[in-house]
């Protein structure tokens, strides 16, 4: 799809690299596999120095192939479907798989969650098939040390290069005072989201109000009319996509990402940590994102150790303070403009 920052995290990161390629002389034509752009998303776009292709890629590609120095293809099921045709029509250029995450991982543990057979030999095939398509380009970005680790023992003849969530540092709007709630951002189309949602609605939102019968859950992202009414309930705000999520950064308390499977960075915690909300999350969910517990973030795997985590940030200002200006200095050294343009030249470099 054409990315949109207001719809999920992996098009704020894609929006990003094409700011930093446009910035470095590259000419940028966009496909969507769906074929689906809109005016505004041509507007939105065009402001990044990147131009929507309308029509078919395999006839675009025939004329435009033989000219183009880099191609690379978003998530493995479109690096699947183009590969071949752009091997063919574009034989100078330097092809990048760029896999947002490692599918297989994400879908290895949602099977051994959900103790799924038929979902783990699924994600057995998706294995081989990924670590296929990592030997088939030229170069492979990753998201997270964890997964280019993974690649170093899984692939170790790829180029691979890591090129993450990319955030600027928000002065936060106000300190401990005069905030309240907590945020989840996700949308549901994205399962870990759904899963994490229900999970924490179910067994963490009702020990968290025993205690704090004010708290209230925000929640942000696409959420369809039937999850919607399965979830909404006292202490509940669904707000769905927003434009602008700033606002709501300089209003709530606390941030939670109770992810029980998933693969990747989160940009739901990278975001909440560049304007310095503290963020409660599982051990899946802080995978790659270089945090200690207790000391950048409150990492908890179980709802008691959830709601314990939850009210002891909301009662214990020093420690909120603390895990807030960590939080901002973890994105400084981890997820900065200057760490992914150093990647994306080294992944580029040999196609310019």
């Amino acid at each position: 799809m054409t990315p949109d920052p207001s719809r999920d995290s992996g098009s704020v990161r894609l929006c990003r690299i094409f700011a930093l390629l446009n910035a470095d002389g590259w000419e940028i034509d966009f496909l969507a596999d769906d074929g689906d752009s809109s005016s505004a998303d041509a507007v939105r776009l065009g402001a990044l120095g990147v131009r929507i292709v309308r029509e078919q890629p395999l006839q675009w590609l025939r004329r435009e192939g033989v000219a183009l120095h880099a191609v690379m293809l978003c998530r493995l099921p479109v690096a699947d479907q183009y590969i071949d045709v752009v091997r063919r029509h574009a034989p100078h250029a330097r092809v990048v798989f760029d896999t947002v995450d490692l599918h297989f991982i994400r879908e290895r543990r949602a099977a051994e969650l959900m103790g799924a057979p038929a979902m783990m030999r699924r994600a057995i095939r998706l294995r081989t098939h990924e670590l296929a398509m990592v030997g088939r380009c030229d170069t492979t970005l990753v998201v997270s040390m964890d997964e280019r680790n993974v690649l170093q023992q899984e692939a170790p003849r790829a180029h691979v290069e890591l090129v993450s969530n990319i955030h600027d540092v928000h002065a936060p709007a106000r300190g401990f005072h005069g905030r309240s709630g907590l945020l989840f951002v996700g949308g549901f189309g994205h399962p870990p989201n759904e899963d994490g949602v229900r999970w924490f609605v179910e067994k963490i939102l009702p020990g968290v109000r025993t205690v704090a019968p004010d708290t209230t859950l925000h929640l942000v992202g696409d959420i369809d009319e039937h999850s919607r009414k399965g979830i909404e309930g006292e202490g509940i705000e669904i707000h769905g996509r927003l434009a602008d999520i700033a606002p709501l950064f300089g209003q709530v308390l606390i941030s939670v990402a109770p992810l029980r499977f998933g693969a990747g960075v989160k940009g739901k915690v990278n975001q909440a940590m560049s304007f310095g909300v503290p963020v409660v999350l599982t051990n899946v969910a802080a995978e790659g994102m270089h945090l200690k517990d207790g000391v950048d973030a409150l990492i908890a795997d179980t709802p008691e150790a959830f709601i314990a985590a939850i009210l002891r940030l909301s009662h214990d200002e020093t420690l909120w303070a603390r895990i807030s200006d960590a939080s901002m200095e973890n994105v400084r050294l981890h997820f900065s403009v200057d760490i992914a343009r150093d990647a994306l030249r080294r992944a580029l470099d040999a196609g310019k």
